[in-house]
């Protein structure tokens, strides 16, 4: 049992719950609770280690053997030291170590999502498991929005790391990953969702929450699309206009 916070797993721990730096310095990131550690084996991730600590559910438990079950390097940290490493107010007793890998972008492209100066954990992570739940092919963050793979989006997204291409990449990259699409930016000014032709391949970009989209995504837009709204409502909140127009998206494909 690792009962020192001197420990070099429990050290790296901390490094990479911090970061994103150290992050991609370290090639990985940190997953915490039963539901994200499973997600994880499920999709075959590769693990580096994971900790856990006395007092697991059944299920937690389950997930133990299946992790010693596939030759995971797994050990038992002492409760107080593993409470002390959570990024969460009810920690579950298990997090684990993981290899960063990104999944490969499809060949052909028809829905892509930009994430463009998104910086609330919870909006990206809202977005990143929308965009899952509605079959976006590929998401691309600009140097502008945050880690994907902190800890509180990592919850957030409840497993959408695990299913969904995640690139982050320069506006040079985008721009030739979506030169073959039309992109649609999401703007109060824009011709309403419900009267655009989204069943087309396309590229969706989400502004950031506080000054929405960059000049560079506005110089890559072909066409500006809101949301109806009722009139004494001023805007919706990234999470979820982005969330209302994949699923605008999903509805026209779906009822061609």
């Amino acid at each position: 049992m690792i009962t020192s916070s001197q420990n070099p797993r429990l050290k790296l721990v901390r490094t990479l719950m911090g970061r994103a730096r150290e992050r991609r310095e370290a090639n990985a990131f940190v997953v915490e609770g039963v539901r994200l550690v499973e997600e994880a084996v499920n999709a075959g991730w590769k693990f580096q280690f994971a900790l856990y600590s006395d007092g697991l559910s059944e299920r937690g438990s389950n997930l133990l053997n299946r992790l010693k079950a596939n030759n995971v390097e797994v050990d038992e940290v002492s409760g107080d030291l593993l409470q002390k490493l959570s990024d969460t107010e009810t920690p579950q007793g298990i997090l684990a170590v993981l290899e960063f890998a990104q999944l490969p972008l499809p060949e052909s492209l028809n829905f892509v999502l930009i994430l463009d100066q998104i910086r609330d954990p919870g909006n990206l992570g809202t977005l990143l498991r929308t965009a899952a739940a509605t079959d976006v092919q590929a998401v691309l963050l600009p140097p502008e929005t945050t880690d994907a793979f902190a800890p509180k989006i990592l919850r957030s997204g409840m497993g959408a790391h695990f299913r969904l291409p995640i690139h982050a990449m320069t506006w040079e990259e985008i721009k030739t990953q979506t030169k073959d699409l039309d992109i649609f930016i999401a703007d109060m000014d824009g011709i309403s969702c419900w009267e655009t032709d989204l069943r087309k391949p396309l590229t969706l970009v989400i502004g950031g929450e506080a000054e929405g989209a960059s000049d560079e995504a506005q110089r890559l837009a072909t066409q500006k699309i809101s949301i109806p709204m009722s009139g004494n409502v001023e805007s919706l909140n990234a999470g979820v206009a982005g969330s209302v127009l994949m699923f605008e998206v999903v509805r026209q494909r779906k009822h061609k």
